[in-house]
């Protein structure tokens, strides 16, 4: 982009708002040139790294913020995103989030976030409020999708093949592998399961994983030892009852595979209020590696779902397609787990060796 020289303005005034067109005199570039960088729009590619840097440091030193209002109602884009998550508690979905609001800011967009709390009558109703508040796109983070938006979506584990929306999601199988193999060598055979709830869009996708790879590794899924997560609740509660009714039902499994870590929480308590002990006498494994994973006793071993970096490259896909409508965008992105092996997993004993002493009856 070719800049015609000016006279050099003298310095803004910082006494009243600085505009544009101020801030371009004094740069002796052309107002479009400082908008085009300022906006970070696509054709700003084209001009020279040490222009851009001296545009944005005029513009901290000024203290200059753009008119956000003329701004809308020349591009009809309100720097605004929708976001709709099951719910807001330490876990999954706020790590998730971190990487989220991390990008927005970094880019200059605001979000309006709302919980569902399961319920599809509010899924529904949040989908038109936002819509209704003009925001640009939707991020929806386990949750449903309507085929009602006429907006750019990106769904964090929403599986959905709906066209016009691109999907964040992990390798479950890889997961599922990477869990029971880990369990397989450590001796385990008799390994109890646990089935997210219906609601989680995740769960059928995660279950259907680890009973493929429990059959192609040599693991039988016992019916009896395994739990299927009922409660809307998103605390450690959600692992305790269940995991409690299956002691009282039957000890004969030295392994439990539970649907995320906050499940895998109260498995634990259940198991050590059981009058067992983990790992000692059940192994457990989680899945998310949320923060306390690492500080609980035992540290919890899991599957750690990059949450971060899904949710940065979740927005960074959304605010891509809000600024660049025509471009091509993928289908579906997947991230790779990892498997986090900490103090919750130990080789199978001799005195955790599964034994029918150890039934309820």
């Amino acid at each position: 982009m070719t800049v015609k020289p000016k006279a050099r303005s003298s310095t803004p005034r910082t006494d009243k708002p600085v505009t544009l067109k101020l801030l371009a005199e004094y740069l002796n570039l052309s107002p479009a040139t400082v908008s085009i960088v300022l906006n970070n729009s696509p054709v700003a590619t084209s001009i020279p790294s040490a222009t851009k840097q001296r545009i944005h440091a005029a513009a901290k030193r000024f203290n200059y913020r753009p008119n956000l209002h003329a701004r809308m109602l020349r591009s009809r884009i309100t720097n605004t995103i929708g976001v709709i998550v099951p719910e807001l508690s330490e876990g999954y979905v706020t790590g998730v989030m971190l990487g989220v609001e991390q990008y927005l800011l970094q880019e200059g967009f605001l979000s309006f976030t709302v919980s569902h709390l399961g319920q599809p009558d509010l899924r529904e109703e949040y989908q038109e409020l936002l819509m209704r508040r003009r925001v640009d796109g939707l991020l929806l983070i386990n949750t449903d999708f309507s085929a009602k938006i006429h907006l750019p979506v990106v769904g964090i584990s929403t599986h959905t093949k709906a066209a016009g929306v691109t999907n964040i999601v992990l390798d479950h199988l890889a997961a599922a592998r990477m869990a029971l193999r880990h369990l397989y060598e450590l001796g385990h055979r008799r390994i109890a399961f646990m089935k997210g709830q219906r609601y989680s869009l995740d769960s059928e996708v995660r279950w259907k994983a680890i009973v493929g790879i429990a059959n192609e590794i040599g693991i039988e899924v016992h019916p009896e030892l395994c739990i299927f997560l009922e409660e809307n609740i998103w605390t450690p509660q959600l692992g305790y009852p269940p995991v409690c009714d299956l002691l009282a039902r039957t000890q004969d499994f030295t392994a439990l595979f539970c649907f995320n870590d906050t499940a895998a929480i109260g498995a634990i308590r259940a198991i050590q209020d059981a009058g067992l002990s983990c790992p000692r006498d059940i192994s457990v494994i989680g899945f998310d590696d949320i923060i306390v994973a690492e500080y609980l006793n035992p540290r919890l071993t899991t599957v750690r779902q990059p949450l971060h970096k899904m949710g940065w490259a979740a927005a960074q896909l959304l605010i891509r397609r809000i600024n660049a409508p025509d471009e091509s965008y993928p289908q579906d992105l997947s991230f790779d787990p990892e498997l986090i092996v900490r103090e919750s997993t130990i080789r199978i004993s001799r005195t955790s060796q599964p034994r029918s002493t150890r039934s309820k009856r």
